[in-house]
């Protein structure tokens, strides 16, 4: 039970605060009124034989009534045992009890060892030299006392430490103990208090809000009223947040970016049958450019604008073959490659910045990547719907394998913080060879698909005029996955 000096006169803070509080506070202010100068909450806190922090409740409540008392924070420093180091400064050091431990005849070693200071004190008082070892003593390793008699001087340190005398020590001293985990350096924070503008030994609560009774009965004359303060911060509004989705695609982007990676212009959701099928290799009776598969548009249901030479080239590579392809040796026709639809992939963007890079005059490797929305005709499921994100990354330079993709992709994953991965070969009609990626799910405890990947076929890129040397990487996933 909290203890206070009674001797002093009770005041009015009773209104203000708690029981014991206001006691605390009233005593506080007489302390601050008689002080010359002021006075240190931790010298309030012993003389009142309190705990510190309430005296700094105290302080802090004292304060919310305006210019009453001024408190300035203050720390210090000084040293204190730990509860091992209190042990020792009553009972010795580990080592001086294993010498006392030893008798004239000596002890066996492994007898020592079973000590409660057994393997501290062993070491210290061997370094000490006040202890032998006779390894070749009958009945196995023996230990002796070396000396007669020792000085505890690590007890006795600590005792001075415990005295309040820790300045006597050398600060080589002090780290050792440290060191040992006998003795710690302490902060202090306390605040020194003196009188305020507005001091006063009675003080009354401030009023912080003007009733119509105070009006009405003239009261508020007599009161004293809380300053307003203007520079205070208002309730924060409701507000909307960010969507996950649209979290997780600001994570993926700044991986992209940080990986030295451009963004492609993705604002086309309407792609002919060309961009998004035939210039991937895609053969025009594959079932996903059916409509059970595919949203084809009815107004304008036709495109007319193609680069005509590569579109000749197109249906040769699907139709004859070439670029060291058979092809599929189908009559490929333009009127399925005029049709309009929402497209299926973000691929098809990759497509025509492919062929864009390949109209420079001289080949530079890029790195693109894009997180737009595509639109697939699906039944709607759990796992399916019509419309969500893909993400793409593709990368186009001289010489690059499947072990290339497999590195970046360990890269791209690494960063999201997957990383144990597995590749399972898988067929794309545009990507040769291709591999479904797999990531093990901790919570699901199975493996678990994440996205798909290849490097493109030469059928894909050649017709496009890229450089024979040159291979393009990719990968895909879904953001909602």
């Amino acid at each position: 039970m909290v203890q206070l000096d009674t001797s002093l006169p009770l005041l009015a803070a009773d209104s203000i605060f708690g029981m014991a509080d206001g006691l605390l506070a009233e005593s506080l202010l007489q302390r601050v009124e008689k002080a010359d100068g002021g006075i240190d909450s931790q010298d309030v806190a012993a003389n009142l034989g309190v705990e510190h922090q309430l005296v700094v409740g105290a302080v802090k409540s004292l304060q919310s009534l305006g210019e009453v008392i001024s408190a300035e924070q203050r720390s210090s420093k000084h040293w204190e045992l730990t509860e091992e180091g209190k042990e020792i400064a009553g009972e010795g050091s580990h080592e001086a009890r294993v010498f006392a431990a030893i008798p004239t005849e000596g002890m066996p070693q492994s007898q020592l060892m079973k000590l409660p200071s057994g393997k501290v004190g062993f070491s210290k008082a061997m370094s000490n030299k006040w202890i032998r070892l006779d390894k070749n003593a009958e009945g196995g390793p023996r230990i002796f006392r070396a000396v007669e008699s020792i000085e505890d001087a690590v007890q006795e340190r600590l005792l001075l430490v415990q005295r309040g005398q820790a300045d006597r020590l050398e600060e080589k001293e002090k780290n050792e103990l440290k060191k040992r985990k006998l003795l710690m350096e302490v902060t202090v924070k306390s605040y020194w208090i003196t009188k305020g503008s507005a001091f006063s030994t009675r003080v009354s609560r401030q009023e912080t809000e003007l009733t119509p009774e105070m009006i009405a009965s003239g009261s508020w004359r007599d009161k004293s009223f809380k300053p307003y303060n203007f520079e205070a911060m208002g309730i924060i509004p409701d507000c909307g947040h960010l969507h996950p989705l649209l979290k997780v695609r600001t994570q993926f982007r700044q991986i992209f970016l940080e990986m030295g990676f451009t963004e492609m212009p993705t604002n086309n959701f309407i792609e002919s049958s060309f961009w998004n099928f035939d210039a991937l290799f895609q053969p025009q009776q594959h079932p996903a450019r059916d409509q059970h598969d595919t949203f084809f548009l009815s107004d304008p249901a036709l495109a007319h604008e193609f680069p005509q030479d590569y579109l000749e080239r197109v249906r040769k590579v699907h139709s004859e073959g070439g670029f060291g392809s058979q092809g599929y040796k189908y009559d490929w026709k333009i009127e399925e490659a005029q049709k309009n639809i929402l497209r299926t992939h973000t691929t098809a963007v990759s497509a025509r910045m492919l062929y864009r890079l390949s109209q420079q005059e001289v080949f530079t490797p890029v790195k693109y990547f894009s997180i737009d929305r595509v639109f697939r005709n699906e039944t709607l499921d759990a796992t399916h719907l019509a419309e969500f994100h893909q993400i793409e990354g593709v990368v186009a330079d001289y010489g690059l394998t499947l072990g290339d993709l497999m590195g970046i992709l360990h890269q791209f994953f690494t960063k999201l913080g997957i990383t144990k991965l597995r590749f399972k070969p898988a067929y794309n009609p545009y990507t040769e060879p291709s591999m479904e990626v797999f990531s093990y799910h901790e919570g699901l405890k199975k493996w678990v698909e994440v996205g798909n990947s290849g490097v493109f076929r030469p059928e894909m890129l050649l017709p496009m005029g890229l450089p024979e040397g040159v291979s393009v990487i990719a990968w895909g996933l879904s953001l909602e996955r």
